[in-house]
């Protein structure tokens, strides 16, 4: 049992798993966002175009509501608007990704050209002082002469 408990703790307890935790949190509050931006202003005009009717209102009567039974319907209106939140989300993290991945890409070909500068510079400098290396061995070999 303690194994079980420092096995937990240390698998709790790595940067990856507390990186994870935070996304999700921020994930489920972008979430929020993006649902909220679909059914208060997007949701709103698709309902102008489909006759003043929210999505959310849409759906196909089964079987009417009884004194006994309560109405019977697929709410597909949902389903839309659920479509519509994913594609959102999706669209979003995908923009989001294609930044970062570009920015990444820039950093690297930036580290690279400064690496490559450095190298020619080192090169540079190693040439001059077998440079300097070898007029002093010219000089060196014409006072022994």
């Amino acid at each position: 049992m303690k194994n079980f408990i420092q096995d937990f703790k240390d698998f709790a307890l790595k940067g990856n798993i507390l990186d994870m935790a935070v996304g999700v949190v921020i994930g489920g509050a972008f979430g929020k966002i993006v649902s909220s931006l679909v059914a208060d202003i997007i949701t709103p005009l698709i309902s102008i175009l489909t006759g003043k009717v929210m999505l959310t209102d849409l759906k196909w009567v089964i079987a009417p509501a009884t004194a006994e039974h309560a109405e019977t319907a697929l709410t597909y209106g949902n389903f839309i608007q659920s479509i519509i939140d994913f594609f959102i989300i999706a669209l979003s993290i995908f923009i989001v990704l294609r930044v970062i991945m570009n920015a990444q890409k820039k950093i690297e070909e930036l580290k690279a050209k400064k690496e490559e500068e450095k190298a020619i510079e080192e090169a540079a400098v190693e040439q001059t002082e077998l440079e300097v290396l070898k007029e002093i061995k010219e000089l060196l070999e014409k006072k022994d002469q």
